[in-house]
């Protein structure tokens, strides 16, 4: 009887997987898993939701400016 719930489980996260996959959400199976946890634990899903999409934009921003200093790099030009 105990498998029953794990695979309750995993067909909740499955189902929760494919969404999130619909909707273009760019999350992985293991930070979606660790997202329900903590809105099942108390987190107000708005303000997680915030927080992941800040995240998001600050990694894109250190993306570019590495892609820029790599491009300054190739170039020869110094960096600032």
């Amino acid at each position: 009887m105990d498998s029953l719930p794990i695979r309750d489980a995993q067909q909740t996260m499955d189902v929760l997987y494919e969404l999130s996959r619909l909707l273009n959400t760019g999350l992985d199976r293991e930070t979606l898993s660790i997202l329900v946890s903590l809105c099942e634990h108390g987190v107000n899903p708005e303000a997680l939701a915030m927080v992941v999409k800040e995240l998001k934009r600050e990694t894109a921003a250190l993306d570019a400016k590495k892609k820029t200093h790599e491009a300054e790099f190739e170039v020869g030009e110094p960096s600032k």
